[in-house]
């Protein structure tokens, strides 16, 4: 028979009583340094407590939970403990207190934990003493640690998952025949399409890159100063035409020059490489020896070291399936690049022509008309005829090989736009569409073709 057992077996130690009910034993007053009268040493008094608010465990914690005093503050347990709990005030210090009745919660007195230092150590987990009367069940203490709280951890013990933690089958994206070599194919496919992606995604983001043939001002003969040194260069309108759609643009220099003061192994199939698109602008005539003829006057001797130059950077561009926009002397050589040839002087060798230049350069304009069935036609659809500037003496003669006209003359039926058919796009204009917006909105608005020019670029850049 347990000594803490109730005087009320009906009610288990430590749960509330009915109201005048006595407890068989009243722990002792907070700070006491003796055992209270009639009451021996770790022995519970049979007698009654005085009818005292304190003299109650409840009355007792309510008021040292409502102290501010850490001591105590510190005693508070939950749960009514029996005095008998408590280890005898009148031990001496260092002698260790008489065991507590077994199933009895330990306290540690406020006066030893202060004389310590404060710092008792803290009590063994434990749980509500199990009752060893007849019929009692075993009940735990509420906020006590589970039972095997603070033990070693066994790891030979098998702890198999829950039900229901392991899906019944395996996940859909496995296949019945997989095996692990197929299920890392499908890893790397993945991946690698992931990887194809984005690297196409920065092809077709990037901005394009245009590159534009340089203009060539030779050196004159006794000149001093810039006038004898050779000049390359572009026009600034066809430059802001090209770069009016978010393109950037270059300008290609002469590269293989005898006589060089700083040699490069740069080559125009490096520009070709590296660039979308080319754009062959206006300019000196083609010299007659690039289409083997002779000149019949000495002041239009053309320029035969641009035309060599021009030549190569055409068909490095050609083979490499980029896009060729030639604007007036651009298609031109469009034409001679494929054995065609060119009257050296409308005026002289068509005297039935009309006036294709005159001394108001970019101001002057003339008619031309689009024939059926050209991609000029769907390229400005609604419109058989348009009115183009005009800034040419020279002109297409002889078609060369696998070119098409897209574009002629209203007046006199002189070629004005030619297209090469073996190639994606390879177009020549015999007008100036830079200066068309600034001429009037009566002119042909040759957006289209800048960006039929460029779409071509984007999508031959692969």
């Amino acid at each position: 028979m347990s000594e803490n057992k109730s005087d009320h077996p009906g009610v288990p130690d430590g749960a509330s009583r009915p109201a005048g009910t006595p407890s068989s034993s009243t722990p002792a007053p907070t700070g006491a340094t003796g055992p209270s009268p009639g009451t021996s040493a770790g022995v519970p008094s049979s007698s009654p407590a005085p009818s005292s608010p304190t003299a109650s465990p409840s009355g007792e914690a309510a008021q040292r939970a409502s102290t501010d005093s850490p001591d105590s503050a510190s005693t508070v347990t939950p749960g009514a403990v029996p005095s008998a709990a408590q280890p005898s005030a009148a031990s001496t210090p260092g002698e260790l207190p008489e065991r507590a009745p077994a199933g009895a919660s330990p306290r540690i007195p406020i006066g030893e934990a202060g004389a310590a230092g404060a710092f008792a150590p803290a009590p063994a987990a434990h749980t509500e003493p199990v009752s060893t009367g007849e019929g009692a069940a075993a009940q735990a203490r509420p906020g006590a640690a589970p039972p095997g709280f603070g033990q070693a951890p066994d790891f030979t013990a098998h702890h198999p998952p829950p039900p229901g933690a392991i899906p019944p089958e395996p996940p859909r994206y496995l296949r019945p025949s997989d095996s692990a070599w197929a299920v890392f194919g499908r890893i790397v496919a993945a991946r690698a399409r992931q990887l194809f992606d984005r690297a196409g995604q920065r092809i077709t983001q990037r901005t394009l890159r245009i590159g534009v043939s340089a203009r060539i001002f030779h050196p004159e003969p006794g000149a001093q100063g810039l006038r004898g040194k050779t000049l390359q260069y572009l026009e600034e309108s066809i430059a802001h035409w090209v770069m009016s759609r978010d393109v950037i643009v270059f300008m290609i220099p002469t590269v293989g020059h005898q006589g060089m003061l700083h040699p490069s192994n740069i080559r125009l199939r490096d520009y070709a490489k590296h660039l979308d698109g080319l754009l062959l602008q206006g300019g000196a005539d083609v010299s007659p020896q690039t289409y083997a003829e002779i000149s019949p006057r000495p002041e239009w001797p053309g320029d035969r070291v641009r035309d060599m130059y021009e030549l190569e950077l055409l068909h490095e561009f050609v083979e490499s399936g980029k896009p060729v926009l030639g604007v007036c002397r651009g298609c031109q050589l469009i034409n001679v690049a494929f054995g065609g040839t060119l009257y050296q002087d409308i005026a002289s060798d068509v005297p039935t022509a009309g006036v294709h230049v005159s001394e108001h350069y970019d101001q002057h304009r003339h008619s031309i008309s689009f024939p059926e069935g050209s991609t000029f036609a769907s390229m400005f659809p609604g419109r058989r005829e348009a009115l183009v500037n005009s800034i040419h003496h020279q002109a297409v003669k002889n078609l060369g090989r696998d070119l098409t006209v897209e574009a002629v003359s209203a007046g006199d039926g002189l070629i004005e736009a030619v297209r090469y058919r073996r190639a994606p796009f390879v177009v020549g204009v015999q007008w100036h569409p830079e200066f068309h917006r600034a001429g009037g909105p009566e002119l042909l608005d040759c957006t289209p073709l800048l960006d039929t020019f460029l779409r071509s670029a984007r999508e031959t850049r692969f």
